[in-house]
């Protein structure tokens, strides 16, 4: 049933958002800066030989390469200074997350509020730098060594051009990194998925083209285009579906006396998300399947003769493939959920505040309760996560559709399409509210 301020968000019109000021610069500056990373997407680092390297990328076509390339809107496959893009952030900042689950002096910095979550911020900001410098200067020295049919893809190899690439791409992910907190401090929406998100939304007018392409050339017919079409409308409906589905826990608060008054007898719900852990159970799934790929498409098939076996049995579509991809996002959607959302310490602090869940002993007993409900939450969460990630698949190898349709990239779009939507909203509702708080006062003044 939808509360008073969703009902209210609804009824939002135009002539609100024409009044709302400061929500247009808000998005004037968001589109401005997400301009800047798209111009950014075309500037490539010194040294390289474009031709070749396009070459070079055709050949290892399929690999983890490709899920990258993708994200960082074709940036990594032109070798531009924002080629790492915003990744080495991300893997920073799980880092950081999986490091306050077994550390006991980052979770203590975790409950100390505001000064301890600038403290986690900046750690991660290091780990980003430390992680770009890893990754660039490997980029550096892995495109020395390649060569394909027009030759080497770096002009004149050596110190010069390690040092400048390390420069080049680590700048451009601290910059990304600096460009993601000020959309998210003076524009609409979360900085860091507004930049994965122009990435991959850059290359869906390539794709669109494309299958366009073959409909007119007969390679596809026109009534299966259209199936795709429709098919694609229904999954993001599925998407959008589950990604606001939540299990609301009933807590409720005894009634206290303080003097002549009695204060408490309220009751709240406790929502749980029916998919906690996101989009990264299918990122780290791809990533680890993929790598054998990534591998043997480096070695040009003249690697060892285990990795070649492995190669063989893992190429997209066959049984193994979608049955390994399946069970690593389950694995990793109750690893991630068990890191994220802690039923002990949830309930330690429902006992501390006084809340209760009816019918359920405060402590222990809550926390089992807890536990028993996202482990059921996780497993639809995980079946759904596995369903949305394998259709693709599944399409690309029985029926050639030429675009990754569905999986992470559709997830990550459909998320941030969301949230950016649902702070536009939430701006024009505290307009709207300013707006009658003004009113309200003028007629005060008069009277």
């Amino acid at each position: 049933m939808a509360s008073a301020a969703e009902q209210l968000a609804a009824n939002i019109n135009f002539g609100a958002f024409s009044k709302a000021t400061e929500l247009k610069k808000r998005i004037w500056f968001t589109l401005l800066a997400l301009l800047v990373y798209r111009l950014g997407t075309y500037i490539p680092i010194p040294g390289i030989d474009p031709v070749a390297l396009q070459q070079l990328f055709q050949q290892n076509a399929g690999g983890i390469l490709d899920m990258f390339n993708m994200f960082s809107g074709g940036a990594l496959g032109r070798m531009t200074i924002f080629a790492l893009n915003i990744m080495p952030y991300i893997s920073a900042s799980i880092i950081m997350q999986l490091m306050t689950a077994v550390s006991p002096t980052l979770d203590a910095l975790k409950k100390e509020g505001e000064v301890g979550r600038k403290k986690l911020n900046q750690y991660t900001r290091y780990g980003t730098v430390f992680l770009a410098l890893v990754q660039s200067y490997g980029i550096a020295v892995g495109l020395e060594g390649l060569a394909g049919p027009r030759g080497s893809a770096v002009l004149d190899p050596g110190m010069f051009f390690r040092l400048t690439t390390v420069i080049s791409l680590t700048g451009g992910t601290v910059f990304l990194m600096w460009l993601g907190e000020q959309i998210t401090a003076r524009g609409v929406g979360n900085g860091i998925s507004l930049i994965i998100f122009a990435g991959i939304a850059a290359n869906l007018p390539h794709a669109i083209a494309a299958t366009l392409e073959l409909g007119r050339t007969g390679a596809m017919s026109t009534v299966f285009i259209l199936f795709i079409l429709v098919m694609a409308l229904g999954v993001t409906a599925f998407i959008v579906f589950i990604e606001r589905a939540q299990r609301r826990i009933l807590v409720q608060y005894p009634k206290r006396q303080q003097g002549n008054k009695m204060f408490g007898g309220d009751s709240s719900h406790m929502p749980l998300k029916l998919n906690t852990s996101g989009v990264i159970p299918p990122i780290f799934a791809s990533s680890i399947l993929l790598m054998p790929l990534t591998i043997a498409g480096f070695t040009g098939g003249q690697g060892p003769d285990w990795l070649n076996a492995i190669t063989a049995q893992l190429s997209h579509g066959s049984l193994l493939y979608i049955a390994m991809y399946v069970g690593l996002i389950v694995f990793f959607a109750f690893f991630y959920t068990a890191i994220v959302f802690n039923p002990v310490e949830t309930a330690d602090n429902l006992k501390k505040y006084g809340g209760f869940v009816p019918g359920i002993r405060p402590g222990k007993n809550t926390a089992d309760h807890l536990d028993y409900v996202l482990t059921r939450l996780t497993v639809i969460g995980a079946a759904y996560l596995s369903a949305v990630c394998v259709l693709p698949e599944i399409l690309i190898s029985n029926y050639a559709v030429p675009f990754y349709f569905g999986g992470t990239s559709l997830l990550i779009v459909v998320s941030v399409t969301m949230d950016t939507v649902a702070q536009i909203h939430s701006h024009l509702l505290a307009h709207q509210y300013e707006g009658l708080i003004k009113k309200a006062k003028l007629r005060g003044a008069r009277r």
